[in-house]
């Protein structure tokens, strides 16, 4: 997505090999017109899907999320992600973030996702594809199946876009990072990725 792009060319700030802030337009603010346009571009790929719901982790993936959620007119479910494991019953995975360096625990209300829904998961960004992984077995828990993954940043030099696909995911992805440094941020052409979609 171009614009998505350009975004992340002239705003995105890259503090170390792996690390991308876009703080500016999509975490500590939010570019109102940007998700929008996200969300309507992720909507339309996954439109035939039949999707009931779309599924997004606290709090990077929120907006995007929201965005999408409206395009195709279903509710959007937001997965807590916090340092311990609920106390009540609701339903949990434990996970590692390797770009936080740090265990986590995923979880939503029971009640909220079932065998009846379609999910649609969108999330910020896709590095190692812990998170996400995550996510979908949460889904799968509450007996939902997952359409589709739709992402606004994967970092292809990063394993997890390459491990979901691997593992029949369809990963959808707005930009996908080739390599970043200080001085430069390229990018893979979508049908590199995904020769069979565009």
């Amino acid at each position: 997505m171009e614009q998505l792009e350009e975004k992340i060319a002239r705003e995105g700030e890259v503090v170390s090999d792996d690390i991308l802030q876009v703080d500016t337009f999509l975490h500590r603010q939010i570019d109102p017109s940007l998700m929008d346009a996200m969300g309507k571009a992720l909507a339309q790929r996954f439109a035939d899907r039949g999707i009931t719901k779309v599924v997004t982790v606290a709090t990077g993936g929120i907006a995007p999320a929201v965005f999408t959620a409206m395009y195709l007119n279903v509710r959007c479910l937001i997965v807590d992600k916090n340092d311990t494991v609920p106390q009540d019953d609701r339903c949990f995975v434990s996970v590692t973030s390797r770009t936080q360096q740090k265990d986590f625990v995923l979880s939503i209300e029971n009640g909220y996702l079932n065998e009846k829904d379609h999910v649609l998961i969108v999330d910020d960004f896709l590095a190692n594809g812990n998170t996400i992984t995550g996510v979908a077995r949460l889904c799968h828990m509450a007996g939902a199946s997952v359409e589709g993954i739709g992402i606004c940043i994967e970092k292809c030099f990063q394993d997890g876009g390459t491990k979901l696909r691997e593992a029949g995911y369809d990963v959808q992805s707005l930009a996908l990072i080739r390599t970043m440094s200080e001085t430069a941020i390229s990018f893979r052409m979508q049908k590199e990725v995904l020769p069979d979609v565009f």
